[in-house]
């Protein structure tokens, strides 16, 4: 018997509520893109269009309780709930297996936003005002679409390529929510 009055619940085992099929046998993957706190990102090819992605996994070991799963769960539905905004990253496809979430997402070529301003060193007021009004209405637009990104920082806006006029893409959705403003003095 136990002396617990508050006994942890037992985490769950799936993230996704739907069966997927193995990512290696969609997928390859490839070079390391990036790493996180939860994932790491590698570059991948579908296996029969030879179209190239990037695919954030997440193990499951770093999931340590149930708030964590559903943490990813609301990141994929977060995504999706976004992808038509063209500063968003679009996710293709989730998976999952016994050890890992896979999220399949548009591949961004061209860096991150941090790395530019370091390489560039500085800005001219025309160049930095076009990428803050990309920020600001991607900011509006999630807000408008009841989600708070909740961790925006140059290293999460990478470019689609290394053009000078590169498309801006907002990333990383792990710690955003959804939320419903409040209304006050509605009856």
């Amino acid at each position: 018997m136990s002396n617990s009055n508050n006994p942890t619940p037992p985490k769950p085992t799936w993230v996704l509520p739907y069966v997927t099929e193995n990512l290696l046998q969609v997928y390859t993957l490839g070079r390391k893109l990036g790493q996180g706190q939860f994932g790491i990102t590698y570059h991948c090819t579908h296996n029969s269009t030879g179209r190239t992605y990037a695919c954030k996994s997440i193990p499951k070991k770093k999931l340590l309780c149930k708030e964590d799963y559903d943490d990813v769960w609301r990141e994929i539905q977060i995504m999706h709930h976004l992808s038509e905004h063209p500063n968003v990253v679009r996710i293709h496809g989730t998976y999952e297996d016994s050890f890992s979430v896979h999220l399949v997402m548009e591949l961004c070529e061209g860096g991150e936003l941090f790395d530019r301003i370091v390489k560039k060193g500085h800005y001219s007021e025309r160049q930095a005002a076009k990428l803050i009004r990309t920020i600001v209405e991607v900011v509006e637009a999630c807000h408008s679409l009841g989600v708070m990104h909740r961790d925006l920082k140059p290293e999460n806006f990478l470019f689609d390529t290394f053009d000078e006029d590169a498309v801006l893409k907002t990333i990383d959705f792990g710690l955003s929510v959804f939320h419903k403003p409040d209304v006050v003095g509605l009856l």
